[in-house]
């Protein structure tokens, strides 16, 4: 009986760790069009892609350097942001717009 519960426990944790390493691993690396979906800079220039099949416009935060940071709406595709010097960061607020 004894050896059964230690199998079962066994047989469990394995389990979850696989679990969890297959989870970890099948993240997905979404890209449209040869860019990043989300927040992407070049040397000079800040873009947010807005990677979506239901063709919906969304609001994201756009973090700004040495401004303060400001909500913009943006449609499917990719949005210039500004200079790169200008815009650390962009993310989705989690609303339409």
């Amino acid at each position: 009986m004894r050896t059964r519960r230690s199998l079962s426990a066994l047989f469990g944790a394995a389990t979850l760790v696989l679990g969890l390493t297959a989870a970890a691993s099948a993240a997905p690396s979404a890209v449209a069009d040869g860019k990043p979906c989300g927040y992407f800079a070049t040397s000079k220039d800040s873009f947010y892609n807005h990677c979506t099949g239901d063709g919906s416009n969304v609001v994201i935060k756009v973090d700004a350097v040495l401004a303060p940071d400001y909500d913009t709406c943006v449609t499917p595709g990719t949005s210039w942001l500004g200079p790169r010097s200008k815009v650390r960061n962009a993310w989705y607020a989690g609303r339409t717009c």
